[in-house]
């Protein structure tokens, strides 16, 4: 007599899964212009639309930047005290040329280069401390972020350091011009965007920084050289911060202890909204920057209308990373 094989129930097929991860930033954009359109029919004028964007690049470039560090499982409170340094060191070095260089675009290219330098000097103090110094990356970025403030509190002498005039007009143009009536920021924050996605997708850096954020330890037995990995993602961050003051100084010619306030706050905002992990391991460049354009929009509308106050933007954003961090959890739970 033949025992025939017990029935084993077949997998119910597969079918069509929307991945969320993926498309939920994207979805979420796409509600966001319907509900602007449905409340303003200015929304989708080009003045308004390329004003955001516009706007929102200063905080794009360093949340492309914070991307990088974050997916190496690193964080930096810092950014928006160090935009302030960068921009008040700026201001004073273009003021001190000019009794010996005059008004001239050397001036304000050599400012420039200085801003460059104290970011990137930041970065490079910020990753030390982290890699060399073996301190939690939260505790090195908090304590800089209180120096920072204070150094341009100090360097402005409680008040505001503003650009000499007329180089002030000579370097105007750097925000409100730009290629085919498209400003100069929105240009250089999609040029930061597509080679920050070419290196966080297509070379070994990206990979190591990916691999760090998942198990460091695993990393180092991989023999990943970690510790200089996570000091070039804090550069990174310092660099694209000095590279962001350098559009958002033309903007104002001016900074104080007030300037990149909460900036910190937006550039996690829109790196958490786009995907990627906050405890590190995986990043998306092209996630952050729709996170980016969500908070330039949710900003815009509340400016737009007058039944929500748009003081209440801090408020949003911080909703908005709970929120978002709650649906990590979620998926990984699931």
């Amino acid at each position: 007599m033949s025992v025939s094989a017990p029935e084993v129930p077949a997998k119910p097929a597969r079918g069509m899964r929307i991945d969320f991860k993926t498309v939920g930033p994207l979805l979420a954009l796409v509600l966001l212009v319907l509900l602007g359109i449905s409340l303003n029919e200015n929304f989708l004028s080009y003045n308004n639309i390329t004003n955001v964007l516009a706007r929102s690049s200063f905080i794009g470039i360093i949340a492309i930047g914070a991307t990088f560090v974050i997916t190496a499982g690193g964080l930096d409170l810092s950014v928006g005290s160090m935009a302030a340094v960068v921009a008040g060191v700026m201001i004073i070095v273009m003021n001190a040329l000019i009794p010996s260089m005059g008004v001239s675009v050397g001036v304000v290219l050599i400012g420039m280069l200085a801003g460059l330098a104290v970011g990137g000097a930041a970065g490079i103090g910020n990753g030390l401390m982290v890699t060399r110094g073996r301190i939690e990356a939260f505790i090195v970025t908090l304590g800089t972020m209180g120096i920072f403030r204070s150094l341009v509190t100090f360097l402005a002498d409680g008040g505001t350091l503003s650009l000499n005039f007329n180089v002030a007009d000579l370097y105007r143009p750097v925000y409100y011009n730009g290629i085919l009536g498209v400003p100069w920021p929105i240009i250089v924050f999609a040029l930061v965007a597509i080679g920050g996605e070419i290196v966080m997708r297509r070379t070994a850096f990206g990979r190591y920084c990916a691999a760090i954020g998942s198990s460091e330890q695993v990393s180092r037995y991989s023999s990943i050289n970690v510790d200089n990995v996570r000091l070039i993602t804090y550069i990174v961050q310092g660099i694209l911060v000095g590279v962001a003051v350098l559009l958002y100084v033309p903007r104002l010619g001016s900074a104080s202890s007030t300037t990149g306030v909460l900036w910190e706050l937006e550039a996690i905002a829109a790196v958490i909204i786009g995907g990627t992990t906050l405890k590190g391991g995986y990043g998306r460049i092209w996630g952050t920057v729709v996170g980016v354009i969500i908070l330039g929009l949710i900003g815009n509308i509340l400016n737009l209308q007058s039944f929500i106050s748009p003081y209440l933007n801090g408020a949003f954003q911080g909703v908005i990373i709970i929120l978002a961090v709650l649906l990590q959890r979620g998926r990984r739970a699931a």
